[in-house]
């Protein structure tokens, strides 16, 4: 199955149509790091992180991984952990997966800049959760009744294509 962001708050699933809310600077083929936009193009899905201490564990037909506390997504384009899970290093810049807020309570990698890694090409992009549809970083947002529903459509052969 292929998962479609085929505007800036449709995400089309098979017969199922989402509201969603991507990065705050549209759509981009040529993404950089920070600046706002969604990658555009056809990728796998990762894995499937959810808060263990809010949430129970999703019905998946991905691989899952508890977030733990010192959990973080590296976004330095100077280390050698660019673009991947790490646990927090003060010395590395990165974001955390251990949020106060929801957004985090589950999410799915997207793999854009996943393989043979470009630093700077941009990290973390991921499909999250969201309450109101504010734009985002450059990752993909869904409430969490749909992302519940998306996760029992997709698998480990689905993709999602970035118009």
């Amino acid at each position: 199955m292929i998962i479609r962001v085929k505007n800036k708050d449709t995400l089309i699933a098979g017969e199922f149509r989402f509201k969603c809310s991507i990065g705050r600077s549209g759509t981009r083929l040529h993404k950089l790091e920070g600046d706002g936009s969604t990658p555009k193009g056809i990728y796998k899905f990762g894995k499937v992180y959810w808060r263990n201490d809010r949430e129970k564990k999703p019905f998946t037909g991905l691989s899952t991984v508890k977030i733990k506390k010192k959990m973080v997504w590296c976004n330095d384009i100077k280390s050698k952990y660019y673009n991947k899970q790490i646990n927090k290093n003060k010395n590395i810049r990165s974001e955390k997966l251990f949020r106060k807020d929801y957004k985090y309570n589950y999410f799915i990698t997207i793999n854009y800049n996943t393989n043979n890694t470009k630093k700077g090409k941009g990290s973390a992009i991921f499909l999250h959760l969201t309450r109101n549809y504010s734009k985002t970083a450059g990752c993909i947002a869904v409430k969490k009744k749909d992302f519940l529903i998306l996760l029992k459509l997709i698998n480990k052969n689905s993709k999602i294509k970035i118009y």
